[in-house]
């Protein structure tokens, strides 16, 4: 690129800079403002900054970057990126509910919205989606990952980039370039800890934690983000094997490479580098592109070039990278891509856009629980109780550029279905609950035929930096579940929460559960909906619900061992298992109950042998024996039974929906090949082995038909 030959050293190592929007003041001069002296840089390396992060707003964003083109020497645009995880103005349902909805198409069409409501406020990239595999629900960034499983996973993470970029960033301005984040296993950090330490094989990495990470960048994925967490003991900014070896060289990945939120410079407090100048040497060696709030890069790269210790090739090609998506974004020609005032007002927030949050609301839910109380009649009277009744916290985390206000809350949602048969009360906060709480709460059930209580998290008790050690609900709402309990009415829950929850003292105590998770702009209405019967629950969870916070990290792929036990109900002593609580899961992967039944029957396989050349037909019968029409997941799981390594004892391959009426029957049929029973051996190739294997399909990873094959090669 000629543009390069123009610019300095020093103009290239600010290339690399992001700075936050603290940094530009809004004003009409778009004068430098901001943290300056506690970064340590100049106004003039700020002029010279290559990326701007979390700025919204068409106008403020025009602003800054006509007064950066003003002063920059070359006319180098800048870029402005932001985290637009789960939605822009309108919210969706948090990644690990869009998961549980099995609709990957929905999740495409929440990222196609959310890009367009960035895009026409001047934002050109955004950091989602987050493929980070995740089995601890410990730690608070489980909401934006979709789960468990590597396969789904994978499928969510090229929606989500379909939804993002569109099919041309150049041409088509209502789309932004995407980032697939954390590179790699953030979601391993140790005891469920933000930040903390991960540790694991080579092969375990490669089988089950990278492979949503590759579905992305396959899909044409434009940047990767750099994960805060050391891999095989050394920080992922600084790790030359992962970066350098795996992710530029293996993967051929030439896009932009980011750091998180100040990384490099945490190789210091690591371990891993002695001081800015070593951070800054170890990234731009591993291939890290652009260093996000921290100098390391524009104060030493300039001299650790002078000195011979990096090669000004490294840095150029850092700067060519940048300076190609910006070229693909169209900058160069049109600095102001999609920037649009006027068109931002239309957009932003409108009915289109939040019809299908509230579609994909409603597939997210989850009923965990029913006991013939839900649905609920519009006749009846129905008492809504708990912090949650009359409240708009209900987007979760990053979710910056929403609101609150304007959230449709459940309690409001259910009045506008039944009127004056919903009487509402708060009964307690989500940490406390008063005397004068309890007492409104009583007073609200006493003419009232079906208590729904309304519980969870506050959103700030989940997402980064929101690890919990206790993962069930606070006190005072197990305090408001007993409390209601004695007024002898049938009880039914309503969750709001980013996490998988230990549900003891919940689902052991009251009638019916509804997980809802943070539905977003549109969740009370879908809630509503969803209790009234107006749509029937689809969803399954993409992530299992432990027994109890001992058992983490629980999650359904697992693998047996040299003494399993035989049944959770048999009485052996030496065997794998705990002597106080079961080994499974309270709730399964892929578990989630309809207003309907279904019942399966007839599995069977078009061969019981299976090659390389011919795949087999596995072919299954799906009954809705209930008296309503619903949606069941149908899903597909197999094990290897000898591998040259261990294999899970069920590893997911594919999934169909059936949307059945009473009575009907659907022959449902998967096509399951060789290529889906290849793994990672132990010198890291990846094929199939010959011998056994078991199929299972069924509603859920646990209650399923079996039937078995043999691979000949």
């Amino acid at each position: 690129m000629n543009l390069l030959k123009e610019m300095t050293l020093e103009e290239k190592a600010a290339q690399l800079m992001q700075l936050v929007a603290a940094f530009y003041d809004d004003g009409d001069e778009g004068q430098i403002t901001g943290p300056m002296e506690a970064m340590g840089i100049s106004e003039a390396e700020v002029n010279r900054a290559g990326s701007v992060l979390g700025v919204s707003e068409a106008e403020k964003i025009i602003k800054i970057q006509q007064a950066h083109l003003a002063k920059d020497r070359l006319g180098i645009p800048l870029l402005f990126m932001a985290d637009i995880v789960h939605g822009f103005k309108t919210i969706f349902p948090i990644p690990l509910a869009m998961g549980c909805s099995w609709d990957t198409e929905l999740a495409e069409s929440s990222a196609a919205v959310a890009a367009k409501e960035a895009a026409v406020s001047g934002l050109h990239v955004t950091f989602a989606p987050m493929a980070d595999l995740v089995r601890d629900p410990r730690w608070g960034r489980v909401m934006e990952s979709t789960g468990e499983d590597p396969y789904l996973n994978a499928l969510f993470a090229r929606a989500m980039v379909r939804g993002f970029q569109g099919s041309d960033l150049t041409r088509d301005t209502s789309h932004v370039a995407a980032c697939v984040k954390h590179f790699a296993a953030y979601g391993l950090a140790e005891g469920g800890r933000d930040y903390n330490t991960v540790d694991l094989s080579e092969r375990s990495l490669r089988e089950y934690y990278l492979p949503a990470y590759k579905a992305a960048l396959d899909e044409g994925c434009e940047m990767v983000m750099t994960s805060f967490n050391t891999v095989d003991s050394i920080p992922a900014s600084g790790n030359r094997k992962l970066m350098r070896d795996l992710l530029r060289g293996e993967w051929g990945f030439d896009g932009v490479l980011i750091s998180d939120w100040a990384a490099i410079r945490e190789m210091i407090a690591h371990g891993a580098a002695e001081d800015d100048r070593e951070a800054a040497l170890k990234a731009i060696t591993a291939g890290v592109d652009i260093e996000m709030m921290t100098p390391t890069y524009v104060h030493h790269l300039p001299q650790l070039v002078a000195e011979g210790l990096v090669d000004e090739a490294l840095v150029d090609e850092a700067v060519i990278r940048i300076l190609e998506l910006k070229e693909k974004l169209g900058l160069f020609d049109n600095p102001l891509r999609g920037a649009d005032p006027e068109a931002e007002r239309e957009v932003i927030y409108c009915d289109a856009h939040r019809q299908v949050a509230q579609e994909l609301a409603t597939k997210s839910c989850v009923l965990l629980k029913n006991e013939g109380v839900l649905p609920l009649h519009r006749e009846q009277k129905v008492a809504v109780v708990g912090p949650f009744a009359q409240n708009g916290d209900i987007l979760g985390s990053w979710s910056w550029a929403g609101s609150r206000e304007t959230a449709l809350q459940l309690g409001a949602s259910m009045v506008k279905l039944a009127g004056d048969n919903v009487v509402l009360a708060e009964g307690n906060g989500i940490m406390s609950m008063s005397k004068e709480q309890l007492q409104q709460a009583d007073a609200a059930v006493q003419e009232a035929d079906v208590i729904v209580l309304a519980l969870g998290e506050a959103s700030e008790m989940s997402g980064e930096a929101s690890s919990r050690s206790n993962i069930q609900l606070p006190g005072a709402q197990l305090q408001l579940i007993q409390a209601m309990k004695r007024h002898g009415k049938p009880l039914a829950v309503v969750l709001f929460n980013g996490r998988p929850l230990d549900l003891h003292g919940v689902i052991d105590q009251v009638d019916a559960v509804l997980e809802a998770w943070f539905p977003g702009s549109e969740g009370g209405a879908a809630i509503a909906d969803l209790l009234y019967g107006v749509a029937n629950p689809s969803g399954k969870l993409t992530m299992s619900f432990p027994y109890a916070v001992g058992q983490i990290p629980v999650y359904y792929n697992h693998y047996n061992t040299g003494r399993p036990k035989p049944a959770e109900d048999t009485e052996e002593k030496y065997v794998s298992q705990y002597l106080d609580i079961p080994n499974a899961p309270l709730l399964p992967f892929g578990y989630g109950l309809s207003y309907t039944t279904f019942d399966y029957s007839a599995l069977e396989l078009s061969s019981e042998v299976m090659t390389p050349e011919q795949s087999l037909k596995v072919t299954v019968e799906v009954r809705n024996t209930g008296e309503l029409r619903g949606v069941e997941t149908v899903q597909l799981y197999v094990r290897d039974i000898a591998g040259e390594v261990v294999r899970p004892m069920k590893e997911l391959k594919d999934f169909h929906k059936v949307d059945l009426a009473p009575g009907e029957t659907a022959k449902v049929v998967f096509e399951l090949g060789e290529d889906k029973l290849r793994y990672y051996h132990s010198d890291l190739s990846f094929a199939s082995d010959a011998g056994s294997f078991e199929v299972f399909v069924g509603p859920n990873s646990r209650d399923t038909l079996q039937a078995r094959f043999r691979l000949i090669k």
